[in-house]
C-alpha cells in the first residue's frame, strides 16, 4: 500500500511525526505537508503565486502554501505514482461538526478524495499532543481496517480523545454535530496603535445528540464520520423549482 500524508499544523508537527511513524510499518509513505501552521485554510489553493518543495533532512517534502495546495501539487505533477490513500494530520485539536467547514486537515483529505482517492482525516479532540501516540496508533488500526465496504473513494473525518490507547472507547459512525455562533473578535492594538483583531474561539456545542461526533467523543468514544462534498440543499431545490415553474 502507498500513502500520501499531509496535514495543516506544518511538516514540523509532533502529530505528523506520529501519524508518519504508524503508517510506515504498514506502507511506503510520502509526506508533503506545509511549510508552516495553516490551521483554518480550508480548501483554498494558492493562485496568486508560485509554490515552492522542499525536502527536510527527515525526507518529508513541504510546501510554502496550503494543505490542498500541498496535496494538489503531489497529486498532479510532484508524485509518479498514484497513492492507494491519502490520510491527514493527527491534527492539534477536534475538527468536529461545523468545524470541517474551516479544517485546512480535512481539506487536504478532501482533495484527496476530490481526486477519486479514499481518504481519512485524523484530529485530537484536545490541543497539546497528550497521549498523540496512542492516537497515532489507533489511526494505524484504522487504516487497516480498509473500509472495503463502502464505495471508493470515500472521506472519512476522524476524532480521537486524548486518552491512552487501552482507555479508548468504541469506534462510533457519527454525523456532525453542530456549535453555536463563533466567540466574537478579540481587538487589539497593533505597535502603531491601529486597531487589529484576531479572530475569536469557536462557539460552544449546539447539537451534541447521540449520535453525533460531539456525543461519542464526549464519551470517550472514537468518532469515524463519514462526509461528501455535493452542499446541494435538495429540499429548496425541488421548492425552488416548483416556484420557478
Amino acid at each position: 500500500m502507498r500513502i500520501l500524508i499531509s496535514n495543516d499544523d506544518g511538516y514540523l508537527a509532533p502529530g505528523l511525526a506520529a501519524l508518519v511513524d504508524a503508517m510506515a510499518s504498514i506502507a511506503d509513505i510520502v509526506v508533503v505537508a506545509p511549510d508552516s501552521n495553516r490551521s483554518g485554510a480550508s480548501n483554498s489553493l494558492t493562485l496568486d503565486r508560485p509554490l515552492s518543495i522542499y525536502q527536510a533532512a527527515n525526507g518529508f517534502y513541504f510546501v510554502n502554501g496550503t494543505p490542498s495546495d500541498c496535496v494538489h501539487v503531489a497529486l498532479t505533477g510532484m508524485l509518479d505514482f498514484r497513492p492507494d490513500l491519502v490520510v491527514s494530520g493527527i491534527n492539534n485539536g477536534q475538527n468536529m461538526g461545523d468545524d470541517t467547514l474551516y479544517s485546512g486537515t480535512v481539506a487536504a483529505a478532501t482533495e484527496a478524495y476530490l481526486f477519486g482517492i479514499p481518504a481519512i482525516a485524523f484530529s485530537q479532540v484536545h490541543h497539546g499532543w497528550e497521549h498523540v501516540d496512542s492516537a497515532a496508533r489507533l489511526a494505524r488500526d484504522i487504516v487497516l481496517r480498509r473500509f472495503d465496504a463502502l464505495p471508493s473513494p470515500y472521506l472519512l473525518n476522524v476524532n480521537i480523545p486524548n486518552l491512552p490507547y487501552e482507555a479508548l472507547g468504541k469506534w462510533i459512525p457519527t454525523r456532525l454535530g453542530r456549535r453555536h455562533q463563533a466567540e466574537p473578535v478579540i481587538r487589539a492594538k497593533d505597535p502603531r496603535g491601529r486597531d487589529i483583531y484576531w479572530i475569536g474561539p469557536p462557539g460552544g456545542c449546539f447539537d451534541g445528540a447521540e449520535g453525533t461526533d460531539f456525543h461519542a467523543t464526549a464519551n470517550g468514544h472514537v468518532s469515524i464520520t463519514p462526509l461528501q462534498v455535493d452542499l446541494t440543499h435538495k429540499t429548496q431545490l425541488e421548492l425552488l423549482a416548483r416556484g420557478l415553474a
